[in-house]
């Protein structure tokens, strides 16, 4: 378990949900819903699980009581975000999710959030930093390896770049066996962003930035797996930040200047330049 900070609280994590049909007992209604392998990492870790549902301009609101954001899978983000047309294979986009996930990764990286994104995640902040995505993996490997069957996880392994964040958190050149569901995977990466794992068929596995503590993504699906290192780090990030916040932070309630100069609505910039090695697939 984590470390209580001098608040005497456990790290809050806010975990972003699905907004879509749902059955349980005798109701069959639309509801806010997330996999409860999500909810059980995070708090096996130590942290506080919050769902957030896809409510822009609305949702944002939570961040001042968050310490951590977890970015979680689900459907695909809508071409247009990074200036495509919608592939015969991309599935109807989802603007209100897309709409409040963005605005949340802003605001949380302008507060010094830490963040971890999962699958759709790490696709999500790719593309707020102008980074661009292959719309179908089948289309570019001639397999369906990264999601083999409807409704049931792959696994393939992947090699880690050492001397980055992920590689400390991982303690491996290579993670054998990961969880994986997606056609979907990053093209060119967005600004500020490098790459710090690969699968064998060269698809990019991992990103991260390192000008900032914590912002790490991974295409694969940790929550379905063996290892909780991600999510151990997630929250003790989360833990260390809610630790070092003193007396004179501006009360979350009082809507004053946020940290880093911006309020948790202001976007961040973003680009679209090609890491240098980028491209369809990695090497």
């Amino acid at each position: 378990m984590t470390p209580r900070a001098a608040h005497d609280r456990a790290p809050l994590i806010g975990l972003t949900a699905y907004s879509a049909r749902a059955r349980w007992g005798v109701w069959d209604q639309h509801a806010v819903l997330l996999p409860w392998s999500y909810v059980r990492r995070v708090a096996d870790a130590g942290g506080v699980p919050v769902l957030l549902p896809p409510l822009p301009g609305v949702i944002e609101a939570a961040l001042p009581r968050l310490d951590g954001l977890l970015l979680t899978g689900g459907p695909d983000v809508d071409p247009a975000r990074y200036g495509r047309e919608t592939g015969p294979d991309t599935q109807p986009a989802q603007p209100d999710r897309d709409d409040a996930e963005t605005a949340l990764l802003h605001g949380a990286v302008a507060d010094g959030l830490p963040v971890l994104g999962i699958c759709r995640g790490l696709q999500l902040v790719n593309t707020a930093r102008g980074g661009t995505l292959i719309q179908h993996l089948p289309d570019v490997l001639d397999d369906d390896g990264h999601a083999p069957e409807p409704g049931v996880m792959g696994t393939h392994p992947v090699r880690v770049v050492p001397g980055t964040l992920l590689a400390g958190i991982l303690g491996t050149p290579s993670a054998e066996g990961v969880p994986t569901y997606h056609h979907q995977a990053v093209e060119y990466v967005g600004r500020g962003l490098v790459v710090t794992a690969w699968s064998q068929d060269g698809v990019i596995e991992a990103v991260e930035d390192p000008s900032l503590p914590f912002c790490v993504a991974v295409q694969w699906h940790p929550e379905e797996g063996d290892d909780p290192a991600l999510f151990d780090a997630l929250v003790r990030a989360a833990a260390d930040r809610l630790a070092a916040r003193g007396p004179n932070d501006p009360d979350p309630d009082a809507g004053g200047p946020r940290r880093n100069g911006r309020r948790h609505d202001e976007p961040a910039g973003a680009g679209s330049p090609r890491h240098p090695e980028g491209g369809t697939h990695g090497p």
